[in-house]
């Protein structure tokens, strides 16, 4: 597809979010053949594009600019089939610099270490025309969301083939199998986008419009999302419009000059991850990245994008000391041009995708990073609720006998747990650089960590906001997570390990099932504390409500190894409370103290209610109890 003047305008505005229709290499339609090959590179001299089909020679098929001052240089190559390699020599104005670069919008690239584009079609036959239907539903804010982190080169391996990873096609059907089967809805990817260091889990992308080749063709991933999908499991794909990693034929220093980043290092440079920091004020930036963010939804039919470290976007200041960045033209540390970039973005995906999410990763007090542009927010659909997650682990590294002197680390959450659409992430992060599994952050000994374990779970899971738990956490994998080797699989032989996994799944199933568990995440009245003082026991209960007639939960926390017997809750009314859910339960791997399945509701009131439960507490363990109807 040719680009129009109209076409131009709106890219010189930054507001062609559909770029990758027309920049890039395309296949020509007709008998002739050939393709079709616009990029832009403003500060060149000469663009050519050498291939495979062409012997990489520069003198073969000079692109042309346009006449139009857009900066886009473009051409027919009648030699260049789907399938060909290929890359831009640039040749700058500038010092007369020459370069051979990667398309930066290329369907497909080679498998790393090799680095060429690869001209590709994505004609594929979806078969998810179901999902599609009912995604509306299955993405709004008030339907259940558990999130299962993956990252696909190490989720399983084949060891009998080199310990290879698994393809987008092998680990469609081992995926959505177990997927299904521990009950969670959705399935998050890391990073797909083409990337050279495999050991930034892809987090330093260089292809934007690609997924990554380690595992397949871009039809064999629309395979593994179409699968899903089929299998009633939703896609969500780590994004990373934030900042890109140096590489040669990479994006930076494009033509010769700092295209799509910031020439002063001090607002072009990321010290933390040695990478480079996109010009959010550049329209065509803008363009390439919206463009981005629309593809993987438009063309591969993902569900929502989270985007990757939006604080660092957000603040000029960001991981830098004083005098190491350049204020605002306000005098502030807020970059300007970032949060006009993802508020753009987030009307553009929610105007063309109603039906998907967008999810910020950010961990600061920015306010309402998840309500909409009109209101004076950033827009997002949801955000990471990172101060919920480092509270819980910090308290539950504590020694239960100092946990009443930190009771405000479990109660505090919830006076802001609906400033935001939150979601709670126990994510890749927790269990890397050092920091080892989350079994392994559980105070105690081996029988207490895992009771620990299974805790922070039932906890989470009753908490207001959606949940999110990275893979290894789901049978309480003792590892330190390896980005080139497997999960720990092995450990299912074990009772502990596989009694994590069985309540990872019921706690699912039992979710998905209960309405006041997730109707009203985002909303005060969706919660009730009954009792959030008890800090010399350091027990918590509170009260989970729907939005119409179905039962309310009562979730009970015991957080230290102390059994509590007769332990006075009061609840809303009388009848009997069935005790849906119990941690401590033997096959999970439990002691099995509990309360006979349930307990009738007395008359005598307490915490200000008609009725209570005298309860019998199991240590280390939480309750899930909701009234039978009648």
């Amino acid at each position: 597809m040719a680009l129009t003047d109209h076409d131009v305008y709106l890219f010189r505005e930054g507001s062609f979010f559909r770029a990758y229709e027309t920049l890039g290499a395309h296949p020509l339609a007709g008998g002739a053949g050939g393709t079709h090959f616009a990029v832009w590179a403003p500060n060149a001299e000469r663009v050519s594009v050498i291939g495979d089909f062409n012997g990489w020679d520069a003198s073969a098929h000079a692109l042309r600019p346009r006449a139009d001052s857009s900066g886009i240089w473009e051409g027919d190559v009648r030699e260049a089939a789907a399938g060909s390699l290929y890359k831009y020599r640039i040749v700058s104005r500038e010092r007369h610099y020459a370069v051979e670069k990667a398309d930066p919008f290329a369907f497909r690239s080679e498998v790393p270490p090799r680095t060429a584009s690869m001209v590709w079609n994505l004609d594929y036959a979806w078969g998810d025309d179901e999902w599609l239907r009912t995604r509306a539903a299955r993405n709004a804010l008030d339907a259940p969301c558990s999130i299962y982190e993956v990252h696909p080169g190490s989720w399983r391996r084949v060891p009998g083939a080199g310990n290879r990873p698994l393809s987008y096609r092998e680990l469609a059907h081992e995926l959505a199998d177990y997927v299904r089967a521990t009950g969670f809805t959705h399935v998050e990817f890391l990073p797909v986008m083409e990337h050279p260091f495999y050991g930034s889990w892809g987090y330093q992308v260089t292809g934007y419009f690609a997924p990554s080749a380690r595992y397949g063709t871009p039809q064999d991933f629309m395979y593994l999302i179409d699968h899903l999908h089929q299998s009633g499991i939703g896609v969500i794909l780590d994004w990373v419009p934030s900042h890109f990693p140096g590489d040669q034929h990479g994006l930076a220093f494009f033509d010769g000059t700092h295209l799509y980043e910031h020439a002063d290092p001090r607002q072009g440079f990321h010290p933390e991850w040695h990478s480079a920091i996109f010009n959010y004020e550049r329209a065509e930036v803008r363009n390439f990245l919206a463009s981005s963010a629309l593809f993987w939804l438009e063309v591969y039919h993902a569900d929502a994008l989270r985007v990757d470290a939006v604080a660092s976007m957000l603040y000029l200041d960001y991981g830098r000391r004083e005098g190491e960045w350049v204020p605002n033209v306000h005098g502030g540390r807020e970059n300007l041009g970032a949060v006009s970039f993802v508020r753009s973005l987030n009307e553009a995906v929610y105007r063309d995708h109603p039906d998907t999410q967008t999810i910020a990763e950010e961990s600061t007090a920015w306010p309402m990073v998840s309500r909409p542009v009109y209101l004076g927010g950033l827009g997002f659909g949801l955000k990471w609720n990172m101060g919920w997650m480092h509270d819980t682990l910090k308290y539950l590294q504590t020694d239960p006998v100092h946990r009443k002197y930190h009771h405000d680390r479990l109660t505090f959450s919830i006076w802001y747990a609906f400033s935001e659409n939150f979601v709670l992430p126990l994510s890749h992060d927790e269990v890397v650089h050092g920091k080892g599994s989350l079994i392994g952050k559980m105070h105690g000994d081996e029988w207490q960590q895992f009771a620990s374990l299974r805790l922070l779970y039932g906890y989470m899971w009753g908490h207001p906001g959606k949940k999110l738990l990275f893979m290894g956490g789901e049978f309480g994998q003792k590892r330190e997570w390896q980005h080139d080797e497997s999960l720990e699989w092995h450990v299912l032989q074990y009772p502990l390990h596989a009694g994590v996994q069985r309540w990872v799944r019921d706690l699912n199933r039992f979710y998905r099932d209960t309405p006041a568990l997730y109707e009203r995440d985002f909303s005060d009245d969706g919660f009730e504390w009954i009792d959030c003082n008890d800090s010399q026991s350091s027990v918590i209960a509170f009260l989970r409500k729907a939005q119409a007639d179905a039962p309310p939960v009562l979730i009970v926390c015991n957080f230290t190894p102390v059994p509590r017997e007769s332990y006075r809750l009061g609840v809303p009314h009388g009848g009997y409370w069935r005790e849906a859910l119990n941690s401590d339960a033997r096959e999970y791997g439990g002691s099995g103290q509990g309360n006979l399945g349930g307990f009738e509701a007395m008359a005598l009131p307490q915490h200000g209610r008609s009725h209570s439960l005298a309860l019998r507490l199991p240590p280390l363990a939480v309750l899930f109890l909701r009234p039978d109807q009648t």
